[in-house]
C-alpha cells in the first residue's frame, strides 16, 4: 500500500469536518491500509483521513505493534468525568508535543470497513488517542484544545524546526 503525503499544520484543512463514510467497498479498506502504512512511516499511533487530505470520518490507531484498530464514522456516546494530562502531538505537527487533558476513558460507537456497527470502551492511552481522532474529525486540530500560552509556544517551537529542516 502506498504511503501517502500528510496535510501539514497550518493547512485550513485540518480545521474542516469530515463526512461521514456511506460506502463501505474495497475503496476504503485500501484508505484504511494507507492510512496505517502512511502512519508507521511518519512514525505516530493514531491517524486520520483527514491528515492524509480527505475528508472522511475514518480513523487507524496502533498503540500496540501490529494491534490495529480501524473505526469508520466513530463518535464518543459516554466519557469518564476522571481527567489525565498526557503529551499529544500530530503526524501533522512532527516534533511537537504538549501536555492535554482528557477524559480517562470512553464509550465509542464506530463502524467497521465492512460498515459493520460496534460499540467499545477504552481507557488509557487508547482512550486519549481516540478522543484526539475523533476531535481531528470533527475538524478540531490538537493546538485548539491548549491553553493559548501552550499553543503559541507549540507553534513557535514548530515554525523553528520547520525552518531548520529547510
Amino acid at each position: 500500500m502506498p504511503i501517502r503525503p500528510i496535510v501539514r499544520f497550518p493547512d485550513p484543512l485540518l480545521r474542516l469536518p469530515a463526512n461521514e463514510v456511506t460506502v463501505f467497498d474495497p475503496a476504503l479498506s485500501a484508505l484504511c491500509d494507507d492510512l496505517l502504512d502512511t502512519m508507521r512511516a511518519a512514525p505516530g499511533i493514531g491517524i486520520t483521513a483527514p491528515h492524509i487530505g480527505i475528508l472522511q470520518r475514518v480513523t487507524v490507531i496502533e498503540i500496540e505493534p501490529g494491534e490495529v484498530r480501524r473505526y469508520v464514522n466513530p463518535k464518543i456516546l459516554w466519557s469518564s468525568p476522571d481527567l489525565v494530562t498526557h503529551p499529544e502531538g500530530s503526524v501533522s505537527m512532527p516534533g511537537i508535543s504538549e501536555d492535554g487533558i482528557r477524559a480517562r476513558s470512553i464509550r465509542v460507537a464506530y463502524q467497521t470497513c465492512d460498515g459493520d456497527f460496534r460499540e467499545d470502551e477504552a481507557e488509557g492511552l487508547l482512550a486519549i488517542c481516540l478522543q484526539h481522532e475523533i476531535d481531528q474529525l470533527d475538524g478540531i486540530f490538537w493546538l485548539q484544545k491548549l491553553s493559548r500560552l501552550k499553543r503559541e509556544r507549540a507553534i513557535k517551537r514548530f515554525e523553528k524546526l520547520e525552518k531548520e529542516r529547510h
